[in-house]
């Protein structure tokens, strides 16, 4: 039996409820401040709706990513390793990066799958599409699965990118999630498209 002050369940949850007692704030002046290749830093003062106060907001302003979760005709997810700057340590990920301009999100994981590991993948199939971070981002990650791939040759690095391939069997996916050794939170939301697909909800 619920409190009187308890939140209101969301089993039988109705979209068009959705957003009913969180209105929007009111963008009254935005500028960028800094431009970092990869993202723009734009600077924002907004209203709150509950008392017209002004308070300063920052977003990261980025071209949309892709990930893609690459199988193997015998069930093998192709992954890399590839060091991070952010956190000074070396993860292991599905390939991915930003679709550039002019290019699909399809497109996108096709070639990011190819430059980063040498398979070619001849079926992309989409599994949804994620906001990486509504808090500071303004962007979305489009996630794929390309079936059956197959190598052509060693990837070819440019600029600061290297990435090692590593052959992983799906079915090991879940104990590397669960360890810890797979820790990029969005690949591990791309494996969890993967399953939404294969248990038929997208």
């Amino acid at each position: 039996m619920n409190r009187r002050d308890d939140p209101p369940e969301i089993l039988g949850f109705e979209r068009a409820h959705f957003g009913a007692e969180t209105p929007q704030w009111q963008r009254v002046r935005s500028e960028i401040i800094a431009d970092c290749r990869v993202f723009q830093v734009r600077h924002d003062i907004s209203i709150n709706p509950r008392d017209g106060s002004q308070h300063n907001f920052y977003v990261l302003e980025a071209p949309d990513w892709i990930n893609i979760v690459p199988l193997t005709a015998d069930n093998k997810v192709v992954m890399i390793e590839q060091y991070r700057h952010g956190t000074g340590e070396v993860t292991l990920e599905i390939p991915g990066g930003m679709v550039d301009p002019g290019e699909t999100p399809q497109g996108a994981a096709a070639r990011e799958l190819l430059e980063e590991t040498g398979y070619r993948a001849s079926d992309v199939v989409p599994l949804g599409k994620t906001r990486p971070n509504p808090a500071i981002q303004n962007n979305w990650i489009h996630t794929f699965l390309a079936r059956d791939v197959e190598f052509q040759s060693a990837p070819l690095f440019d600029g600061t990118e290297h990435t090692a391939v590593r052959l992983v069997p799906l079915t090991d996916i879940p104990r590397l999630i669960a360890d810890g050794i797979i820790n990029h939170a969005l690949v591990v939301v791309g494996f969890h498209r993967l399953l939404l697909h294969q248990n038929n909800f997208v």
